[in-house]
């Protein structure tokens, strides 16, 4: 990220472009949460990733209470988030856009292992622990449910994000 020079960041030109580039230690220092965000702090990445895996076993445990429409794709989208919870975790000052690609790419690639059909591998899958991971079975929808998942992620960190670097700060229209 590149930063404005201290001469150029005056007050509106700090209200405006704060959130987009302007990280100047003189005029201009990030509040806690966003520095916390940047550096993803483990404690909350752990309980976020708990507290994921905990709702998708109970999608796919209690799927009554899920819309029928939607099959096991809530556990498919809650495996995607966590996933893109644990590379958060894992590559704590990467770019969100980064970690998104990434946790997409894998989710996928594991979708795509299950073309793969060998004794070893599906004595894997035939376990609970195999099916949770590598799932069973090559499906399409999940691909757009892991979608949906890292979406969700992505959407959870910029709104976070967003929602911190605004608060206390004028609007650059009121000025």
């Amino acid at each position: 990220m590149g930063s404005f020079p201290h001469t150029v960041c005056d007050g509106r030109a700090k209200a405006a472009t704060r959130r987009v580039n302007c990280h100047c230690a003189v005029c201009c220092p990030p509040d806690i949460l966003y520095t916390l965000l940047l550096n993803r702090p483990r404690p909350i990445y752990s309980v976020a990733i708990l507290a994921v895996i905990t709702l998708g076993l109970l999608s796919r445990r209690f799927p009554e209470f899920l819309p029928a429409a939607l099959g096991k794709y809530p556990g498919d989208a809650l495996w995607a988030l966590m996933v893109f919870f644990g590379f958060g975790f894992w590559f704590r000052r990467s770019p969100t856009v980064i970690l998104a690609v990434a946790a997409f790419a894998f989710s996928v690639a594991i979708e795509v292992t299950q073309l793969y059909h060998a004794p070893w591998i599906d004595s894997i899958r035939a376990t609970l622990p195999g099916r949770l991971v590598l799932g069973s079975g090559f499906a399409w929808g999940d691909i757009a449910a892991y979608a949906v998942g890292v979406c969700a992620g992505v959407v959870m960190e910029r709104w976070i994000t967003w929602k911190n670097t605004r608060v206390g700060r004028e609007s650059p229209r009121a000025s």
